[in-house]
């Protein structure tokens, strides 16, 4: 299981250009995946096909207006929007990837996963090349990078001001490390044993959030804060504060 800290930093802009926010937090993420191998007995080795899916557990953010400078908690005069970033349940296609081997004799095949900078656990057998493979699943936390700008519109109005939100989540790489080998005592690699390493999510790859006007309300020029949640509606960290109505 992949562990993130929460890391966050608040940016409030010249009025006009709003409030733009950047939060690193951890979205839960599904790992469905398929190998299969041809040629076992072939020279330089099999070829293996990786196939399977990404399932998101969803982001949201919560936008709160209140008068309370001092804002701690939602209250009865307060207003709140929740706007959906990414659905529960979206998926990110992992398209078939043929590979080759390069270890003859009926291998064995080993997985192991890793986020770019550290390996994620151990290797895990899933078969042996004339015996079929196993299929693979796995939850663990993606690590995302939300950049959201908040921007608000008639401050002053008797019903409130109108507040839009847009931007992009990127999210952290994660690979796998097919290991093919001869030894059935498999402990660890050696010169002997090939790696094939395999991209199922890019570092940095971008989903963009349309400009969603989400609410209105809240007389009196509000503050806003904005606060990220995940697919079951709980909090991913304490609201941030944007900024004042006028001042975004």
């Amino acid at each position: 299981m992949l562990t993130t800290l929460l890391a966050l930093a608040a940016l409030t802009l010249p009025p006009g250009n709003g409030g733009t926010i950047t939060r690193s937090l951890p979205q839960g993420a599904h790992l469905s995946l398929a190998a299969t191998a041809s040629g076992c007995e072939n020279n330089p080795g099999p070829y293996i096909t990786i196939d399977g899916a990404l399932t998101l557990s969803g982001v949201a953010a919560r936008i709160i207006l209140t008068n309370n400078r001092r804002f701690t908690h939602v209250t009865e005069a307060d207003v709140t929007a929740d706007v959906e970033i990414v659905p529960v349940g979206q998926e990110i296609r992992i398209h078939k990837q043929p590979v080759l081997g390069g270890v003859g004799g009926n291998p064995w095949f080993y997985l192991q996963f890793s986020d770019g900078e550290r390996l994620l656990g151990k290797p895990k057998l899933i078969g042996r090349c004339v015996q079929g493979l196993n299929p693979v699943a796995l939850d663990f936390d993606l690590p995302t990078t939300a950049h959201a700008t908040v921007d608000s519109d008639a401050c002053s109005n008797s019903g409130g001001p109108t507040i839009t939100l847009n931007g992009e989540l990127k999210l952290g790489g994660f690979y796998g490390h097919l290991i093919l080998t001869n030894n059935a005592r498999f402990t660890h690699v050696t010169s002997a044993d090939v790696v094939i390493n395999i991209v199922i999510v890019p570092a940095g790859q971008s989903i963009v959030f349309a400009k969603q006007p989400p609410l209105d309300g809240a007389g009196g020029n509000p503050y806003i804060f904005l606060q990220f949640l995940d697919g079951s509606q709980s909090a991913l960290g304490d609201p941030i504060f944007v900024g004042r109505c006028n001042q975004l």
